[in-house]
């Protein structure tokens, strides 16, 4: 074809497109194997494979942090709201560099951008366990004999006479402790981590997008979706297994550890799962390095043209250098459009209530997924382990396969704007009715004597800090900041022996048994160590709430990928681009920093017994008042939701006025326009092309092709 045919107007890539859409048969376009550069193909898989294994990782490790959060608290000695900062940093490192990324990430070597944000990652997740190699063993309050061999008689209840008990004097060696609490370093290793993040998802999907033919491009994105949807099940599973192991395991003498994984004190191995996420974020780095700037998809073409057209693709590609050179100008004026675009997005009402619906939404659901672990720990009286087991293998898969199912159901009834808008809101409503079915399945606060319950059993107390005090252990002179639980044999778990009563005790580690506790009215007026389990209300309804957080999780996530298809389609073509992004960035502003503080400081009101630090200060919680705790942590997710709910409504109203209207103008200037706009294409063809030289000299020829371009 000469060149003269090809419009002057278009941009060189416009007609490169058009090229190869003219000349090459359907099934060429679709097979990228029957080009002769199959080196090509195989670096593009090699991206896939690289890309999704980095998903992968980071997936693992994020789920990973999410179930340490316990073990954090009391390793740190840091109340919930704390944690929610460090949660939320994540958050922070990504919002530092993600329009820097964005911008820049997308005109460097991609895959070596990624790289390094990988290399970030894993460095952030290291850093994470960096506090436990230089924080010393870990100590917990405890007044039971650790050594067998121990000839001394432990007397849990010294006389008000006596020397003081050395656990109310602050610990040997606070003098040298450092000013540094340890969590910041764990604060800043996932502001580092965040930091890493950002690259991935952009600069990934962007690569695929750009070197994948267009009809296989959105299948290899969800093939990298879906592989990262295994990162958090894994996580989460490495979670529950690090949580069994104690966590000075290998440096200590496990025979002399008096708790168990289910104790308020137990701290598990919460550094090993670093160390492993850390490892295996490093070695998802390494194919990145290896792989091109971009892939030479143009040269694979020039090998279909003939000379002449592949004379004019090299020439278009120096004329798209040349105005590369014009950038700046170009940048100037995108950012003086910048404002007026924004304006003209956030205009757009649809999409303004689908922002603030989500955003309200997405509070509601960080703030659940961060805290449930603990939920289940506190409320049913589960250990970390199996709670974070329990995540992993029963609650994320839920969640995948309901965001699956969404997405199957939209294309096999072929859901329209207004179907998708209302079957996401049917299913979040039928979710969000279902959940409060949760405010039933409650279980009643453990018998702590002072704390719960009075000293006889009979009176329900519900004091915070309170006197421990009785008349029965008037005569010992107890810390009361101590937690050091010992179950009595009338079924009341007591804050220490002390506390109890109790003169003697004989035995070592978790057979140490108490004598002689005159707080103890029945029996032989013995107590054991740990807490009492004679919660059995609470074992018979968990099997239940595990059932019913599947099926709400699953009926929830069903409307996830529609309400997504909205917000792509309430928009502008061409300010989708745009609104993605500052859809991610405000629900990460106004969602994922601040919900894990607000919901972890509101928790923390719910708490009745501070443990304390060694040196002086409060530490972390060890027992909550579950009745406030659970109306405190539901009430304040599903109340989230109910607002969120009304705005909704608006937004479905708003929606089916904007798609009436749209329909009404279809069908009144629908025909004229189409008519109007094909006759102008046609006389500007004309125009351009008024001689034979454009008439078709092959059986290839399409004017429809032209026409459309």
């Amino acid at each position: 074809m000469p060149r003269n045919c090809i419009k002057e107007s278009s941009s060189p890539k416009e007609n490169e497109i058009f090229l190869w859409r003219m000349d090459l048969p359907n099934k060429e376009r679709r097979s990228p194997e029957n080009g002769p550069n199959r080196r090509c193909c195989s670096s593009f898989k090699m991206f896939l494979v690289a890309l999704s294994f980095a998903y992968f990782s980071k997936a693992l490790s994020g789920s990973y942090m999410k179930s340490t959060i316990t073990q954090l608290e009391r390793r740190f000695d840091i109340p919930s709201y704390l944690i929610g900062v460090i949660d939320g940093s994540f958050e922070i490192g990504n919002l530092l560099v993600i329009a820097f990324v964005s911008y820049f990430g997308a005109k460097l070597h991609r895959p070596k951008i990624i790289a390094i944000g990988c290399l970030l990652m894993s460095l952030g997740t290291f850093l994470i366990a960096l506090p436990h190699f230089i924080i010393g063993r870990y100590k917990f309050e405890t007044s039971i004999r650790l050594s067998v061999n121990s000839s001394s008689s432990l007397s849990p209840c010294p006389l008000s006479s006596a020397e003081p008990s050395t656990s109310s004097v602050p610990s040997a060696g606070c003098e040298h402790e450092s000013r540094l609490s340890m969590w910041i370093y764990v604060f800043l290793g996932n502001i580092l981590r965040g930091i890493g993040e950002t690259p991935v998802q952009p600069l990934g999907i962007s690569y695929i997008d750009d070197h994948a033919l267009e009809e296989n491009a959105a299948f290899y994105i969800g093939c990298v979706q879906t592989i990262s949807v295994i990162g958090p099940v894994f996580g989460y599973l490495l979670g529950s297994v690090c949580a069994k192991i104690y966590v000075d395991i290998g440096f200590v003498n496990m025979e002399s550890i008096s708790i168990t994984p289910g104790d308020a004190r137990w701290v598990g191995a919460w550094w090993l799962g670093y160390l492993i996420a850390g490892f295996i974020t490093l070695l998802s780095a390494v194919p990145f390095w290896f792989l091109p700037k971009s892939l030479p998809l143009p040269e694979r073409r020039l090998g279909k043209y003939s000379p002449e057209r592949s004379s004019f693709i090299k020439d278009s590609a120096l004329l798209e250098h040349k105005y590369q050179a014009d950038e700046p100008a170009n940048f100037l004026e995108m950012a003086k459009d910048f404002l007026p675009t924004l304006r003209s997005l956030l205009g757009n009402p649809v999409y303004f209530l689908y922002l603030c619906v989500t955003i309200i939404q997405f509070n509601s659901l960080i703030g659940m997924v961060t805290y449930k672990p603990k939920y289940i720990e506190q409320h049913y009286g589960q250990s970390a382990s199996k709670a974070n087991f329990l995540m992993g293998v029963i609650n994320i898969p839920a969640v995948a396969l309901g965001m699956f199912s969404g997405g199957v159901i939209m294309k096999k009834f072929k859901l329209s704007i207004m179907g998708a808008a209302k079957f996401a809101l049917g299913t979040s409503l039928l979710g969000y009715f279902l959940s409060l079915f949760f405010f039933s399945m409650g279980c009643e606060n453990a018998s702590v004597a002072g704390i719960t319950t009075s000293y006889n059993g009979t009176e329900s107390l519900f004091m915070a800090d309170g006197s421990l005090r009785a008349s029965c252990n008037a005569a010992c002179h107890c810390p009361e900041k101590n937690w050091d639980p010992v179950c009595g044999e009338d079924g009341l778990t007591y804050v220490s022996p002390c506390l109890a009563g109790c003169r003697t005790s004989h035995g070592s580690g978790m057979d140490t048994v108490f004598a002689q506790c005159s707080c103890i009215g029945v029996g032989n007026q013995t107590a054991t160590a740990g807490q009492c389990n004679n919660r059995e209300s609470c074992h018979r309804i968990f099997p239940y709430f595990l059932a019913l957080s599947v099926i709400t999780s699953f009926i929830i996530s069903l409307g996830g990928t529609p309400g997504y298809m909205l917000l792509i389609r309430c928009i502008k073509p061409q300010l989708k681009s745009l609104a993605l992004g500052f859809h991610t960035l405000t629900t990460r502003t106004l969602a994922g920093i601040p919900a894990p503080i607000y919901f972890g400081a509101i928790i923390d009101t719910t708490c009745l017994k501070w443990g304390h630090k060694k040196c002086g200060g409060r530490g972390a919680c060890r027992i909550y008042n579950t009745a406030a705790y659970r109306i405190a942590y539901l009430g304040l997710t599903l109340g989230l939701r109910t607002v969120s709910f009304f705005l909704c409504i608006l937004g479905l109203l708003v929606l089916r006025r904007h798609v009436q209207k749209q329909k009404h103008s279809t069908m009144l200037n629908g025909g004229s326009a189409a008519a109007g706009e094909l006759q102008a294409l046609r006389k500007e063809e004309n125009n351009s092309c008024n001689s034979e030289q454009c008439a078709p000299h092959n059986s290839d020829y399409d004017p429809e092709r032209e026409t459309r371009l």
